[in-house]
């Protein structure tokens, strides 16, 4: 028979075979992707009093576990929005614990699948950066290897799981970028090492083809443009981007205040931003606007005290903080409002003596802790408006240990 007789045949029987083989249908990376992208849209959007009922429907066509992992991503966010205060970490901390062994309990029911060994990585994700917020480095540390290696698994499984590599790619550049005590933290903890550009690709990837991160991922991404790319147009390129996308949110614009005036040093146009978030509370348009227009009062306060508009500033500090019959809150931006309207008032009274003691630090360290603020620009900051060493202490922000709780709270300081 000749050779391309039985090449034809060959095809033919192939494709009979072929023929009585079922089709082999695609499966979904995500199972229930769209609508668990919609539950990330309202956690980006702060509208968390709908994510439990976005939850319930979501939970159908999409694991409960990814569910699990989604609650726990909206209380991290309602934690970002007031960093400092702490009470929201016991329900965070009950929540993220029971993403992580519901994931855990599926990867050991299914190995194979690559979705949950994503999720899983995603639990360990929400818990290693609020763990990073409270300082606890070395099981954030841990945690980020659990990450690593779980997101790993599901790409091998699934190398088309595209936002799977944004966990991996932040965990290679941090790794890279890290300083040389945290180097020596890994090398200890026998933690694999990173790769600085491999990550950022990773994470770029992620960004431009994944289904549910591709918002966190420009959160994410700016914090890296703005600390180690030196990129700040790039920065705050991503947060407008963002506050474009999810207007109700107000950390982005108090996050792009804080870059116009710590990196571009451009206090008029940080002041127009504060303002802008104020009016925006003011009117409901911001989703928690009373803890919104705290921190806006906060913002514009520091900025007019840069101003040397002392005055002005008191009168924008007064309705953030709450009478004195009420007893202080232990922490968060009401305490921080309530002690830098305090310092504020001294330093007013002093106003007529031949040495104005400066009160910004005080006011500069409640706005301190956010992502766009670097601990050595915080040093410095501090430095530079209490410049010695008495006024350092005196105008530090007070410990907050050892203050009661309140159980009369005013209705500006109760919502989160």
């Amino acid at each position: 028979m000749p050779g391309a007789l039985r090449a034809s045949l060959a095809a033919a029987v192939l494709a009979l075979a072929a023929s009585a083989m079922p089709l082999a249908v695609p499966r979904e990376p995500l199972r229930g992707g769209d609508a668990l992208a919609r539950v990330y849209d309202f956690i980006l959007e702060a509208r968390f009093d709908q994510v439990a009922a976005e939850l319930r429907r979501a939970c159908g066509p999409a694991p409960p576990e990814a569910c699990n992992v989604l609650d726990a991503t909206a209380l991290w966010w309602r934690i970002l929005l007031d960093p400092e205060s702490r009470a929201l970490d016991d329900e965070f901390s009950a929540s993220v614990e029971r993403a992580i062994r519901t994931t855990e309990e599926w990867t050991t029911r299914s190995p194979a699948d690559a979705e949950s060994w994503f999720y899983l990585g995603g639990a360990y994700a929400a818990r290693v950066q609020w763990r990073v917020l409270r300082n606890e480095k070395l099981a954030a540390a841990r945690d980020g290897k659990r990450i690593k290696t779980a997101l790993e698994r599901a790409v091998t499984l699934d190398p088309d799981l595209d936002d799977a590599y944004f966990g991996i790619g932040m965990y290679k550049y941090y790794a890279d970028v890290a300083p040389t005590a945290a180097k020596l933290l890994r090398y200890l903890l026998l933690l694999p090492g990173g790769d600085r550009d491999e990550g950022l690709a990773e994470m770029l990837r992620a960004r431009n083809k994944g289904r549910l991160l591709q918002g966190e991922a420009d959160y994410q991404l700016h914090v890296i443009y703005l600390w180690y790319e030196r990129q700040t147009a790039r920065a705050l390129e991503m947060l407008r981007g963002l506050q474009e996308r999810y207007p109700g949110n107000p950390l982005f614009l108090a996050e792009i205040a804080d870059i116009q005036d710590v990196y571009q040093h451009d206090i008029t146009a940080s002041l127009d931003s504060w303002r802008a978030l104020l009016a925006a509370a003011r009117e409901q348009r911001a989703n928690v606007a009373s803890l919104a227009e705290v921190t806006a009062r906060l913002g514009v306060a520091r900025q007019l005290e840069a101003l040397q508009q002392t005055d002005d500033a008191i009168e924008q500090l007064q309705p953030a903080a709450p009478p004195r019959r009420v007893c202080r809150f232990k922490d968060g931006a009401v305490s921080n409002a309530t002690s830098s309207l305090k310092r504020a008032r001294r330093s007013n009274d002093r106003s007529h003596s031949t040495r104005k003691t400066p009160w910004r630090g005080t006011v500069w360290a409640a706005c301190c802790r956010r992502a766009t603020t670097t601990p050595r620009r915080c040093r410095n900051s501090r430095r530079r408006f209490a410049p010695h060493a008495s006024a350092r202490r005196r105008f530090s922000p007070p410990r907050t240990s050892k203050r009661r709780a309140c159980t009369n709270a005013p209705a500006i300081a109760t919502t989160h």
